[in-house]
């Protein structure tokens, strides 16, 4: 964020004379309260500064770096999780690579009857098994799948810095969102590499 100039008078204020009130801030640059009230709800908002009722405003103490990584690290998996795409995992290779193609997915997650997380179909999985001789139509996705517990989840808490490093470091596309049951997983959502990449893209404008 690119503090105006009289953002940044305001800030040497706090540091100088913090805490101190909107009303003496005001009466140091000769300007009335209103005038100067957008400049503080933005810094205050941006974290370079902090409101306390009654005792006036503080400087934090950080820089534009370090309130960067705040926000990113307050990031949470379901305010970006996208719908998940499911199939049974009793359907059939071709009906799979079809569900793919129309969906314009890289990964689809695969349940039993009882709708809950059974294993994760990746587009090399099918692209591997479209490579042989076999008859797509007649092999279900549950002999070429990756099966539980190899399959990494995330939780709709989680920070999405945490579930980034997981994609890396794992070499994976996308990961299930899962709430967990007595029974097992049901998936809730789906967090993909596009996500992280928007996501991180939104907070940057946010913070022009």
């Amino acid at each position: 964020m690119e503090l105006n100039k009289r953002q940044e008078q305001i800030l040497q204020i706090v540091k100088d004379y913090g805490p101190i009130t909107g009303e003496s801030i005001a009466e140091k640059l000769n300007l009335t309260r209103a005038t100067l009230r957008p400049d503080l709800a933005i810094l205050t908002m941006a974290g370079y500064l902090e409101a306390r009722p009654r005792v006036g405003y503080f400087y934090t103490g950080k820089t534009g770096t370090q309130l960067f990584a705040d926000k990113i690290k307050k990031m949470k998996v379901e305010d970006y999780q996208s719908i998940p795409v499911v199939v049974n995992e009793n359907v059939s290779v071709y009906d799979a690579i079809v569900t793919m193609f129309l969906e314009d997915v890289g990964t689809l997650f695969v349940v039993d009857d009882e709708s809950l997380l059974a294993g994760v179909l990746s587009r090399k999985d099918l692209l591997r098994a479209s490579l042989g001789k076999q008859e797509l139509t007649a092999i279900p996705v549950n002999i070429i799948m990756t099966r539980m517990p190899n399959i990494a989840v995330c939780y709709k808490d989680d920070p999405l810095i945490d579930v980034a490093e997981q994609l890396i470091e794992k070499q994976i596309d996308a990961m299930p969102v899962v709430r967990k049951t007595e029974k097992g997983y049901e998936v809730i959502g789906r967090i993909t590499k596009t996500n992280m990449t928007k996501a991180f893209v939104s907070l940057a404008k946010d913070d022009v």
